[in-house]
């Protein structure tokens, strides 16, 4: 009934059976952190759990690595899931009668390792997650956070290449589950370069988190793509609607935002640098390396009985790189009427102006309300 295009709820209401999955195709990079995000029904448990198949798929194939995990056999399947990924649930999972290096190193137990092997590589992860003080407590000695470390430490343990995250994060205190989403993101780029299958409701952690990101609605995938497409693109009312709420500037970067810098060079004369400044009437002064030394303003040079632009020149100004957050700009875009945007070297290599940064916010809203608008027209929405 689901081939021949019959809806997930007319199915259910016809056989009283619940389609999970209808028609799903996505593929994970190694080495990547790909998130499947969608509200509660929308099929992203069921998804991940095809993968290490907790659920069996009635039509299609789940690959890993070559491997159609729906073919295994039970041995087969068992080895496979104990040698080729780990997974951290939503509600931790912990032995209650067990320390925490005990909890960690249980995996490598069942696996057949020596004891003092595996409690040094139970040591080892709980350090990675800052817990290596708390081996010999009991989980209900640890806090809510502390307990999911020892969920992810047990996982890393294992030094497996795929890691499913569960709602890994979804029972944790606001301010905890952002400090356990900086953790990761630390630990995956200076450490684990692991791959990552994710799973959350919440689109602003599935932006924050994920290299890419994978909508899905009603057993369905409706739009994939990385956090930036996802803002700027949203393909339905149903993501257009998610994207309305999402902290914009804690997904894109000054690049987004940011201007040529047309700058001018010590030395030249006001007069010069009066016909060179644009509508904006601001620019930068920058070296005979290209570095930013200043910023000149219409205003300034206009009034000025001075011969070159050092002499007028503002010295005060911030300064930020293409690939920081917007978020992280906003406090220099409030205390200066320009940022200067340098590379590596510190040459200038663009200009973020408070007025860029509200358009390219306001942009984004705009094309979600047309998509919205345009569904809407349409009777999609």
């Amino acid at each position: 009934m689901a081939q021949a295009g019959v809806t997930k709820d007319d199915v259910q209401t016809a056989t009283d059976h619940v389609v999970g999955l209808h028609d799903v195709t996505f593929s994970v990079l190694d080495g990547e952190i790909f998130v499947i995000m969608g509200l509660s029904g929308s099929g992203k448990s069921t998804a991940i759990r095809t993968v290490n198949r907790l659920h069996d798929v009635t039509a299609g194939t789940v690959t890993v690595d070559g491997t159609d995990v729906a073919r295994l056999a039970k041995r087969d399947l068992e080895n496979f899931r104990r040698d080729k990924m780990g997974m951290v649930f939503q509600h931790f999972a912990l032995f209650p009668h067990h320390t925490v290096v005990d909890n960690v190193a249980y995996g490598l137990k069942v696996k057949g390792m020596a004891t003092g092997e595996r409690r040094r590589r139970a040591l080892e992860a709980l350090e990675l997650v800052g817990l290596e003080r708390y081996c010999l407590s009991l989980p209900r000695e640890l806090s809510g956070g502390m307990q999911q470390r020892v969920g992810l430490a047990r996982a890393l343990a294992a030094n497996l290449d795929i890691l499913l995250m569960d709602e890994a994060f979804s029972a944790l205190d606001p301010l905890i589950r952002r400090q356990m989403q900086d953790e990761l993101l630390a630990m995956q780029g200076d450490l684990l370069h692991k791959t990552i299958l994710f799973i959350t409701h919440d689109l602003n952690e599935a932006l924050r988190v994920g290299d890419r990101v994978c909508i899905m609605k009603d057993g369905a995938v409706v739009q994939i793509g990385t956090p930036e497409e996802i803002l700027r693109n949203p393909e339905t009312a149903y993501v257009a609607e998610f994207v309305k709420d999402v902290d914009q500037g804690r997904v894109l970067q000054v690049e987004s935002a940011m201007s040529k810098p047309s700058p001018v060079v010590l030395g030249t004369t006001v007069r010069e640098a009066l016909a060179t400044l644009d509508s904006t009437g601001v620019a930068f002064c920058v070296d005979d390396e290209g570095k930013p030394c200043g910023i000149i303003t219409r205003d300034l040079l206009a009034g000025s009985q001075q011969r070159s632009v050092e002499a007028v020149m503002m010295t005060e100004f911030g300064v930020t790189t293409r690939t920081a957050l917007l978020v992280e700009a906003y406090e220099l875009c409030a205390q200066s009427e320009l940022v200067a945007v340098v590379d590596d070297r510190g040459i200038l290599e663009g200009r973020l102006y408070a007025l860029d940064v509200l358009a390219e916010l306001g942009e984004i809203e705009s094309k979600a309300e047309q998509v919205k608008a345009a569904d809407i027209a349409e009777g999609k929405a």
